[in-house]
């Protein structure tokens, strides 16, 4: 709807100024005629004063008429003016609202990932993997139950668990990622882990690229292990859970349904805190550059660059108990060219006529 009150403004416009053009082509002749016809009735003395009577009336006229005709121009200008006005309004609103949605999406799932971590932390193979004691039987098991876990959970690259010295103890993936007895003491993941008050609390990770799981990008999520699985038992490890970001972020921002048409001029982009872009529909786009995203710290948003290409944008609201990271959902959206929407509506028109032709049958 935005685009085509675009359009119609745009061929408002448009049709206004020929058709001003051509009555001003008019006048010009009218006005031409006019002075000619008042030379010849100076020649002919007082027998051409009443036809110059009539000269100068047609030569008054058309100076009307030119002015209406300039009058009638500004008017529609200032109306396709105000018409382009409202149609960005909408289509920012529109786009703005859609940004929300695709970060409402991972929102929803990464505060699916936080309970994940809760909840496997009081498994109790892992809580016997993290006991000072535990035999290299308990640990084997321990990996053996993660790797269970992660058969059902593909969305995971690896589970990690740490004993309370910051040495990994089990994973999921041990045929993989050869991570046992690796030291993470010095992650933050496993410092912020070991850090939290109760089994309710957990620490999540900024994006990040993760050498010992083939450099891809994980957003990594974590909880302290406890004795006995309680809530409020002592810390005996920490388990971190690697989510992966590229393809579930991939899958999110090219789910998004929108016509063929807008498809091919419009970008969906996840951006972290910092504007760093961690997530984009465009392949082409480069993840880890920065995005000069203009926000003034508003949680919702839109607004038009010089070739008149939108960007609109949405803050993370959070879900539930996930708080979200300041990330924001971006949408970069081109202008249609007039051939694209042209094109655009007569395949429009031609399904509507499929469609009614098949209710008629």
């Amino acid at each position: 709807m935005p685009e085509r009150i675009l359009n119609a403004a745009t061929n408002m416009s448009e049709l206004t100024t020929a058709k001003v053009n051509e009555i001003q082509n008019v006048t010009k002749t009218a006005k031409m005629l006019a002075m000619n016809a008042l030379i010849e009735a100076s020649r002919a003395g007082d027998a051409g004063r009443g036809f110059a009577v009539v000269a100068n009336e047609v030569s008054a006229i058309s100076q009307k008429i030119t002015s209406i005709a300039n009058e009638l121009q500004e008017l529609f200008v200032e109306e396709a003016a105000e018409l382009r006005k409202t149609a960005q309004i909408v289509r920012g609103s529109r786009l703005s609202d859609l940004a929300l949605y695709v970060i409402e999406l991972i929102d929803r799932n990464l505060y699916e990932r936080s309970c994940d971590v809760r909840w496997w932390a009081t498994d109790s193979a892992v809580v016997q993997g993290c006991d000072a004691n535990a035999d290299e039987a308990t640990r084997k098991f321990a990996c053996k139950r993660l790797g269970v876990i992660l058969d059902s959970y593909t969305v995971y690259l690896d589970l990690w668990v740490g004993d309370k010295n910051g040495r990994v103890i089990a994973n999921g993936r041990p045929d993989r990622y050869n991570v046992i007895g690796t030291d993470v003491s010095d992650k933050a993941w496993f410092r912020q882990a070991m850090a939290t008050q109760n089994g309710g609390e957990y620490a999540v990770a900024d994006i990040e690229n993760v050498d010992v799981l083939g450099g891809k990008s994980v957003a990594t999520y974590a909880t302290a292990v406890r004795a006995g699985g309680e809530e409020d038992g002592q810390i005996v490890g920490a388990m971190g859970i690697f989510f992966d970001w590229e393809v579930q972020a991939e899958s999110v921002v090219n789910s998004i349904n929108l016509p063929d048409e807008e498809r091919e001029r419009t970008t969906i982009m996840i951006v972290d805190r910092d504007c760093k872009i961690i997530a984009s529909s465009d392949p082409m786009m480069r993840l880890g550059e920065y995005m000069a995203l203009r926000h003034n710290k508003e949680d919702k948003g839109a607004y038009l660059i010089e070739d008149q290409t939108i960007v609109a944008q949405a803050l993370t609201p959070g879900y539930e108990t996930y708080v979200g990271l300041g990330w924001r959902g971006v949408i970069v959206q081109k202008p249609a060219s007039k051939s694209q929407y042209v094109a655009y509506s007569n395949v429009k028109r031609a399904e509507d006529l499929v469609q009614r032709q098949k209710m008629a049958v």
